[in-house]
């Protein structure tokens, strides 16, 4: 038991562990998993209960319109009521959480353009004139629009520590906002099965101080001119 317990825990941080935020959105998707994680097992455990008792209860001779009166009841409560009200706390909680994520105009925000194709990611900072593969580097504590686009194939852009998943779909272009707090190196990788090697188009996100941020911007723009 308590190995099972210490290998269960080992999973609650690392590269790809969304219960380790380094920053306000992937925090905020961390609570909304643990409340579904709550209210899901807490549902789970009444369904359990009301089997064990229904199991364990004596039986009796009931009439016809005793029986369709339990049905009724089970029906609206269990099959109307509970999934109404899980639905509307979940909506309550996720909607705000969804909002969160998305970029809004008034917001100064830095825009990163980021291409999917099989099996590599392609980075563009547009302002900036920088072009990157499988890597992205952001100031901490400055909100960061992820221009997501994809070449061929449905792909889908996430970084668990940071930020919630955006799809990466042909002829669209999808945003998505992120936001790291903590300077570190936080793992990267595409959540939709995309082709043999799906597994392989990992990329890495990069959380400098803003200071930092300015040294590399400056000496990436002096590489790539020089190499021009």
């Amino acid at each position: 038991m308590i190995l099972a317990i210490t290998l269960s825990l080992s999973g609650c941080n690392g590269r790809y562990s969304i219960l380790d935020p380094a920053g306000p959105h992937a925090q905020a998707v961390m609570w909304l998993w643990w409340g579904m994680l709550i209210v899901g097992s807490l549902v789970l455990f009444g369904v359990c209960a009301i089997w064990w008792y229904a199991m364990r209860k004596p039986h009796k001779k009931y009439s016809e319109d005793e029986v369709k009166g339990v049905t009724n009841r089970l029906v609206v409560l269990g099959g109307i009521a509970l999934p109404v009200a899980c639905i509307t706390v979940l909506l309550g909680f996720g909607i705000p959480i969804g909002h969160s994520m998305l970029p809004w105009p008034s917001e100064q925000a830095i825009k990163v353009e980021v291409h999917a194709k099989q099996w590599l990611w392609e980075v563009h900072y547009p302002a900036q004139n920088i072009q990157l593969q499988d890597k992205i580097v952001i100031p901490a504590g400055v909100p960061i629009d992820i221009h997501v686009s994809s070449e061929d194939v449905i792909h889908s852009f996430w970084v668990p520590r940071l930020g919630g998943k955006m799809d990466a779909i042909p002829g669209r272009t999808n945003v998505l906002r992120l936001l790291g707090d903590k300077p570190g190196t936080y793992g990267g990788q595409c959540a939709e099965y995309c082709g043999l090697a799906h597994t392989k188009m990992k990329f890495e996100v990069s959380v400098l101080a803003e200071r930092e941020f300015s040294l590399w911007v400056s000496q990436q723009q002096k590489e790539q001119a020089s190499s021009e």
